[in-house]
């Protein structure tokens, strides 16, 4: 299974990005997909999942700005994101697994990674 991400970029605050991963070589809606972002001297962070079964979770500072969604048939998950802070800032990857919803933002529980996609938010 192999994921790509993309649809990272430079903006403003207050703008929005669209984010997607496209999962190739299994189905996408046997998974978990999770999306984490990493900033500059700091660990790797939850932002969003949504589950096999379209239930979807997110970080409290992603709540109301963020949507995460599925398309199965295109294999892709999207990761909304507006009103977007300089606090976002940070590699975005999204992931794949079948976690326990209790352990759905430790990453050790996710089989697959992407390669992540840049998203800097100026103020």
């Amino acid at each position: 299974v192999q994921l790509q991400a993309s649809g990272g970029g430079l903006v403003q605050a207050g703008a929005s990005l669209r984010l997607s991963c496209v999962v190739s070589g299994g189905a996408l809606r046997t998974y978990t997909i999770t999306w984490f972002r990493q900033a500059p001297g700091k660990e790797r962070g939850f932002v969003a999942s949504i589950t096999w079964s379209g239930g979807t979770y997110y970080e409290d500072s992603a709540k109301g700005r963020f949507t995460i969604s599925r398309d199965n048939a295109k294999n892709t998950v999207f990761l909304q994101m507006n009103s977007l802070k300089p606090e976002d800032t940070g590699t975005y990857s999204c992931a794949a697994g079948r976690p326990v919803v209790s352990a759905i933002s430790d990453g050790s529980m996710y089989y697959y990674w992407g390669q992540g996609t840049q998203v800097t938010v100026s103020s």
